[in-house]
């Protein structure tokens, strides 16, 4: 009996959060009820749902921002909860060190109680007393290697010694961005919640936070749109779908497959159930061979080891179909750009930029966005170049996906069907429809008015205005902003399988590798042509 009791309390110690019977409403609008979960030291959740299914809404539940409206979340005695916080001016009148020890504010209270002790004229018995408990406290805290561990982590996340006594209204929005990051890892917190992380941060810095959390003991949860991410990081996923919250082994792709498989499944209900099972089999030992290669690794094998086929569920989202066409093949000549130059508001942004677009190039163009924007923005005829050439071949037609797609919905009171109408030789209203119906705007949705679009619903419109012209090359700048998990992971996969040339640029890093053939990078310098994929290019230039 005692050797039971003993188990129970062990496997409690190991819960740093519990969620039990949490329900949330908006009006009439169920967000999601009766979700219960545990979070356990040593594993990353990686909360994952469609755009405005409260994946965030949820984050700030679990830090106690926000109350539900029925149940309780249970945090370990003890335990300190670091958030990712999102406000990039709070901390403007504080130096860039002094924000980052912010992160853990028992210690930061300390240090200033102290510092105020030590400072006064008249000090006291009772004050050298009271000096001698907060210096305990404190060294108890680590925090005499504060300012050491803070400026570490700021310079693993690529802000240089030369900005740490600087104050963070110094600073530009990235760097801020990356020093809220650092506030959040400080001091070695139990439970860390990440909203975003990775936003703003360069591909050395996103490697670094990987290899951080990686070794992280406590308890990590996270939302993101970077599935490159959440496949290095987690261990499981958190799905919010249809006003429930169920927690999975694995990855996002493992999340992603096994969700694909459980549908095709369910769809096979006279597949002997051996046959299942020895699918599921194959499948997981396939996972488990490719687990991280974090200290998670084994722990993450075991996990997906013991998963059966009643843990495999399909899920209910729903996918856009996106698939690229062209009307004709690109002949031997498709782009030729010599010499190109370009300055903007005094800046050299292209300098002598010369390449050759080849049969099958599928290139990502990374490095300087603004370069990278005036640059497609000059190869489709919107700007002129200040110098240099660009030539495309006789047979090439391009569709262009720009950045900004504002000036196609601005106070533009056509239904959706008459918006996509303006750019379609074929007119029939059941030929649009099938376009827009491949990008989830179905029945009534179709009739919508253009300009009261959500930004992703307005991406999906550019995408379908894409596909109707059947060009042979496709220029796309940043397709994947505003897209939910679901969205981006169409669009890559529709990009993947097109059959000719496409010029892009995008910040998610598995759009890239899975796309990819040749990587040019623009620099302040110049630029930089490799034909490898991405993961090639970041080992030969960025990992040393």
């Amino acid at each position: 009996m005692w050797y039971n009791s003993l188990i129970i309390l062990k496997k409690r110690m190991n819960i740093l959060i519990s969620v039990n019977n949490v329900s949330l409403r908006y009006g009439a609008q169920k967000l999601f009820e009766d979700v219960n979960l545990t979070f356990t030291p040593g594993n990353c959740y990686g909360v994952i749902g469609a755009n405005g299914a409260g994946k965030s809404t949820f984050l700030r539940i679990l830090s106690g921002d926000i109350e539900a409206d029925t149940g309780e979340i249970n945090i370990g005695k003890n335990m300190r909860m670091s958030v990712l916080k999102q406000d990039h001016y709070e901390y403007d009148d504080f130096n860039v060190i002094q924000t980052v020890i912010m992160g853990n504010k028992r210690l930061y209270d300390i240090s200033i109680e102290k510092d105020a002790l030590y400072a006064k004229e008249d000090f006291t018995d009772e004050d050298g007393i009271k000096a001698s408990e907060l210096e305990g406290e404190f060294a108890e805290m680590d925090g005499w290697s504060a300012d050491s561990e803070a400026s570490s982590l700021l310079q693993g996340l690529g802000i240089p010694t030369s900005l740490h006594d600087k104050d963070v209204k110094e600073l530009t929005g990235n760097e801020k961005v990356k020093v809220l990051l650092a506030q959040a890892l400080f001091g070695k917190p139990g439970i860390l919640i990440l909203d975003e992380p990775t936003n703003h941060l360069d591909v050395k810095s996103i490697r670094w936070l990987q290899d951080f959390l990686g070794d992280f003991e406590g308890t990590v949860i996270v939302v993101s749109h970077d599935r490159h991410f959440l496949n290095e990081v987690c261990t499981h996923m958190v799905d919010i779908d249809f006003g429930k919250i169920k927690m999975f082994v694995g990855n996002y792709d493992f999340w992603y497959e096994s969700s694909q498989l459980a549908l095709s499944l369910m769809r096979d209900q006279n597949k002997k159930k051996e046959e299942k099972i020895k699918d599921l089999q194959n499948f997981i030992a396939r996972f488990s061979a490719n687990a991280s290669k974090s200290k998670q690794a084994t722990s993450r094998k075991k996990l997906l080891e013991k998963i059966t086929l009643d843990d495999i569920m399909p899920s209910s989202r729903r996918y856009p179909f996106v698939s690229f066409t062209m009307e004709r093949e690109v002949g031997n000549e498709i782009l030729t750009v010599e010499d190109l130059n370009k300055t903007v508001d005094g800046v050299h942004l292209i300098k002598n930029l010369s390449f050759r677009v080849n049969k099958n190039d599928k290139i990502a163009f990374i490095g300087d966005e603004l370069a990278i924007t005036h640059l497609f923005k000059i190869l489709t005829g919107e700007e002129v170049q200040d110098s240099g050439t660009f030539k495309w071949g006789q047979t090439i037609t391009t569709s262009y996906f720009p950045k900004d797609n504002s000036h196609f919905f601005e106070d533009v009171s056509l239904s959706l069907v008459d918006w996509l109408r303006q750019f379609s030789v074929e007119q029939s209203e059941i030929y649009l429809r099938g376009f827009l119906g491949r990008m989830l705007f179905s029945g009534e949705e179709a009739l919508k008015e253009a300009q009261v679009l959500s930004g992703g619903e307005k991406v999906r419109c550019m995408l379908s205005r894409m596909m109707l012209k059947e060009a042979n090359v496709l220029i796309l700048d940043q397709p994947t902003n505003h897209l939910d998990l679901e969205s981006i992971t169409s669009v890559n996969n529709g990009l993947r399988d097109f059959k000719s040339n496409i010029l892009f640029t995008s910040h998610d890093h598995q759009f890239i590798e899975t796309i990819a053939n040749r990587i040019i990078e623009i620099t302040k310098d110049g630029f930089r042509d490799r034909s490898m994929t991405y993961e090639e290019y970041i080992e030969e230039f960025y990992i040393k």
